[in-house]
């Protein structure tokens, strides 16, 4: 089943803060149209990115799905394009192993830079990056048996099945 999943209150009072009517009102991703590839995510608070400064943009989402699909984060165009907004590592992949990890649950996290030469505001509610979710193919020799020991960052810390 593929869907988002806000991360636990636990989780969140960790990455976020401790207040229970912010976590319980945050917006999940969804699609704008019908015929949107993307799901938009959400600012859970005011978002503030001054001139050449790169913030880091809890989620508080979760997301699962098959093994054989990734969901890749992007910005969403209009604020690349009007603000000059970007992603510090341009697109985010995230594979299904991380989903429930360990170390943070899976909560996906957005690194946005500013490149632009005015602040930028990004309100509560309103949509900063996207989520779209894509299968991907395996060469007919692979042969992996790793699994994932961690969250962000850590599928090169692995152990062999």
């Amino acid at each position: 089943m593929r869907c988002f999943e806000k991360i636990s209150f636990e989780q969140f009072k960790k990455d976020i803060k401790d207040d229970i009517d912010l976590y319980n009102n945050y917006i999940l991703p969804k699609r704008a149209t019908k015929n949107s590839a993307g799901y938009d995510f959400f600012a859970i608070e005011d978002i503030v990115i001054k001139p050449g400064e790169i913030i880091k943009i809890p989620t508080g989402y979760k997301a699962k799905f098959n093994s054989d699909e990734a969901l890749l984060l992007i910005m969403r165009s209009g604020l690349g394009f009007k603000y000059n907004l970007r992603l510090t590592n341009q697109v985010g992949l995230i594979e299904s192993d991380y989903y429930n990890n360990d170390s943070n649950e899976g909560h996906m996290w957005f690194s946005i830079q500013n490149e632009g030469k005015e602040e930028v505001i990004i309100s509560k509610n309103k949509a900063y990056g996207q989520g779209i979710f894509i299968k991907f193919l395996i060469t007919d020799d692979d042969n992996v048996t790793n699994i994932r020991k961690g969250g962000f960052g850590s599928t090169d810390r692995r152990d062999e099945k």
